[in-house]
């Protein structure tokens, strides 16, 4: 039977995995994807279903009002915003904007499972410079910019190991890459940072104009499931380049009335952050306590470097009721959330150092 000639290209891609949602009546801790343990302010709810109530009309393409507050906040000029459908959208349109067939796009390994399946649809060659002890190695991704190299991206918080970068190797790193190479860091975690000496990329962009920096409503704000992301260009063209290619109407109606809520409530919000920031170092040192190698965590999460043993654990931590996010042959992440979600977490890392114990199946 004929079948449509589909891009060859497609037979060595991978997919986008995300991390796995319980089924009715499961008894689990979501841990898998990063997202907020706490549910909408009611504020947002409303403003969510106000404009719900406009939906038969299409959104503001260019999300005037959700860019005019972005910019206002971050102190820069309108025309250096970008708005997008999550961070993501993001991330493939500035492959799209800086990249041929056979240009190369430079990012760490392991970092944003996104970067590579987004690079080679557009065409453009994934360049991955393993990791140092779970950070991000600046020197050698700085060795391995070549003439074809017209993208590199930096995660931090790296997704997800968790080290952040720290601004002094941000600076030295800008100062090595040619000034025609667009550099973007990646900081949908930024808001969970706590160490003084960690990069904010916005700090650096009146020297260094090749630098973009992306945010997102998806973590601290929790609109994970609403999509809306935004970038920091260093240089109006960027962001106007982004605009030019960007799918109209990406960003819904209820989505930017959600972001604008959530702006106006954000001390609200941080207040829930300082709680998730205040879980993580408490459960990386006792996971570190019971035998678990874990990295310095920035973000919301935490980092099992569990190598060949990575499916195995992760399934003694399903049998514990705790849903965590597996990379095959690298480990887990786990999302930090709320003291009783720790508290499963820690069982299940013990049961997971000890794989002769019996563990109890989550209720369904």
């Amino acid at each position: 039977m004929t079948t449509p000639r589909l891009r060859p290209l497609l037979d060595r891609m991978g997919t986008y995995k995300p991390g796995r949602r319980p089924a009715a009546g499961q008894d689990l801790s979501r841990l898998a994807s990063n997202e907020t343990p706490f549910p909408l302010l009611p504020q947002v709810v409303a403003a969510v279903s106000a404009a719900l109530a406009d939906s038969n009309r299409y959104p503001d393409p260019a999300a005037v009002r959700l860019t005019e507050a972005l910019a206002a906040k971050h102190g820069v000029d309108v025309g250096r915003i970008a708005v997008g459908c999550g961070s993501v959208q993001l991330v493939q349109e500035l492959v799209e904007i800086s990249c041929d067939a056979g240009d190369e796009v430079l990012f760490g390994w392991r970092s944003f499972e996104a970067y590579p399946t987004l690079t080679t649809i557009a065409g453009a060659v994934p360049v991955e410079v393993p990791l140092r002890d779970a950070h991000l190695d600046l020197p050698a991704m700085a060795a391995a910019v070549t003439e074809r190299t017209r993208l590199v991206l930096l995660c931090s918080p790296n997704n997800p190991t968790g080290p952040a970068l720290a601004e002094s190797d941000v600076k030295a790193f800008l100062e090595a890459v040619p000034r025609h190479v667009l550099v973007v860091l990646d900081e949908a975690y930024h808001e969970f940072v706590d160490d003084p000496l960690a990069v904010d990329g916005t700090r650096l962009q009146a020297s260094y104009p090749n630098l973009l920096v992306l945010r997102t409503f998806s973590k601290a704000y929790g609109l994970a499931g609403l999509r809306v992301g935004y970038a920091i260009a260093g240089s109006p063209e960027v962001a106007g380049a982004l605009r030019q290619v960007h799918l109209p109407f990406a960003v819904s109606v209820a989505a930017q009335a959600a972001a604008l809520a959530s702006l106006d409530a954000a001390p609200q919000l941080l207040a829930q952050v300082a709680e998730v920031v205040a879980e993580r170092e408490p459960l990386r040192q006792r996971l570190r306590e019971i035998g678990w190698d874990v990295p310095e965590s920035q973000g919301n999460f935490v980092w099992l470097p569990a190598g060949a043993d990575s499916d195995r654990v992760a399934q003694v931590f399903e049998d514990h009721g705790v849903l965590v996010r597996c990379f095959s042959g690298d480990g887990l992440r786990i999302t930090v959330a709320r003291p009783a979600d720790s508290e499963r977490v820690l069982v299940a890392a013990r049961a997971a150092v000890q794989p002769t114990v019996t563990a109890p199946v989550a209720s369904s």
